[in-house]
């Protein structure tokens, strides 16, 4: 057994919330607190507070906009770490430094560091804890010159929340982890505001005015939000992305080329040059600016796999995200064939306004498949029924390359297949596909 092998039997022995039951929704945070995690990163000489840190929340765009405010400041010369969830396809991937994925020496390395101080803490931690102290040990000791770090769940009571962002993001508030009860924006809103510092930058993206104040009771330093203090001025659909040209805060940023789908991704772009100028607290290098977004690459996020059909993948599991893909598909793809969409959920995800959402797909045919494990894992039928209710042909399925083996049977070269929903379902999916190619 390799060094990461044994490392990764051990994190794995912790329980692990993404995987388990743990019920969390805005306002009714069950089991969440940031006592152990505190103690952990502690016992560890504090790594949190070895370099300045950008703190990313929001219900979509979070992982896009670290990406992006990383490449950023890498062109302008800085080391970065970059430290997000989930991974996709390999553990590394939620440990960055300068965009790439560690080695498993070094992970192995920094998990054992955990390891090691364990049997000093009065509670044991989770795999996110274990996870998110790895990761902040492994930018204390490289070392880098800033971290960027994406928020796991909400954001007051995540465990990343033992930084002191000197810049905080939220990228979007939307529809996710909430009960949806009266008054839930507001809930999640709050829930995100817990990242804010009062000596910090506040940065919002998609946020609705409305909601503005709830971030600004937090007391940030700053609070600059899109559409009053900063926006994208021009967005035009390009070979391979956008063309976008950004008015930032301190300057205009022109013909920034981002490389991935979707006008979303440019309003992140928007979000990502916001950040950026914040940390430095002055203009950015129209150079650097440009070189850092054409550099980004972002799996998972209406990524094109396979043409003649087109296939896409998204991780599109919630009603704002799956809209803003289906925007997309109309928008930057001409599909003049059948439209398939193969959908796996998560269990505890509301079928009703996931397909409510997912319709302006316009699917001819969903294939609905399971996606998780244990308590987590999604019953494909429910969701085929709620299609089926609204009288769209789908069927629920045994696995994930069961159903991309029918419809792959099934499409013709003229034809779109969209594979869209929980991220545990992206993974197994582009396996199902290089095997079959």
């Amino acid at each position: 057994m390799t060094e990461l092998a044994r490392a990764l039997e051990w994190l794995d022995s912790h329980q692990d919330h993404e995987t388990g039951s743990l019920g969390v929704s805005a306002g009714h945070i069950d089991g969440l607190d940031l006592a152990s995690v505190r103690e952990l990163v502690g016992v560890l000489g504090d790594p949190q507070d070895a370099q300045p840190v950008v703190h990313v929340t929001g219900t979509n765009g979070k992982g896009s906009v670290a990406a992006m405010v990383s490449a950023i400041l890498v062109a302008h010369g800085l080391t970065v770490g970059t430290a997000t969830s989930p991974h996709l396809r390999s553990i590394n991937e939620r440990i960055r430094l300068n965009g790439e994925p560690v080695s498993d020496a070094l992970l192995a390395d920094v998990l054992d560091g955990v390891r090691a101080v364990e049997p000093l803490l009065s509670q044991r931690p989770t795999w996110f804890e274990i996870m998110v102290a790895a990761g902040l040990r492994c930018f204390a000791e490289t070392p880098v010159d800033v971290a960027v770090v994406e928020v796991g769940l909400l954001g007051r009571y995540d465990a990343t929340n033992v930084v002191d962002g000197v810049v905080s993001v939220v990228t979007s508030v939307g529809g996710d982890h909430t009960d949806f009860a009266d008054g839930w924006e507001a809930a999640v809103a709050s829930e995100k505001a817990g990242i804010l510092r009062p000596e910090g930058t506040a940065v919002l993206g998609d946020v609705d005015p409305v909601l503005w104040p709830i971030f600004a009771a937090e007391g940030p330093a700053r609070l600059w939000c899109a559409g009053r203090d900063f926006e994208v001025a021009e967005d035009l659909v390009a070979v391979g992305g956008h063309l976008v040209d950004v008015d930032g805060v301190y300057a205009r940023y022109g013909e920034l080329h981002v490389p991935l789908a979707g006008a979303h991704q440019a309003r992140n772009a928007a979000v990502a040059v916001a950040a950026a100028e914040a940390f430095f607290d002055r203009a950015l290098a129209p150079d650097a600016v440009a070189e850092g977004l054409a550099s980004v690459r972002v799996e998972g996020r209406c990524e094109v796999v396979a043409h003649q059909p087109l296939v896409v993948l998204d991780g599109a599991h919630n009603p704002d995200a799956v809209a803003a893909l289906a925007e997309t598909v109309d928008a930057e793809f001409a599909v003049v064939g059948t439209r398939y969409l193969v959908v796996g959920l998560l269990a505890g995800r509301d079928p009703a306004r996931f397909v409510e959402s997912a319709a302006a797909l316009r699917p001819d045919l969903v294939v609905c498949v399971p996606v998780g494990e244990g308590a987590r894992r999604g019953d494909p039928e429910p969701l085929a029924a709620e299609w089926r209710r609204r009288g769209v042909a789908a069927e629920a399925v045994g696995s994930i390359p069961a159903g991309l083996d029918q419809v792959r049977a099934a499409a013709l070269e003229e034809d779109l297949v969209v594979v869209a929903g929980s991220f545990r379902l992206l993974d197994e999916a582009r396996s199902a596909l290089a095997d079959r190619s």
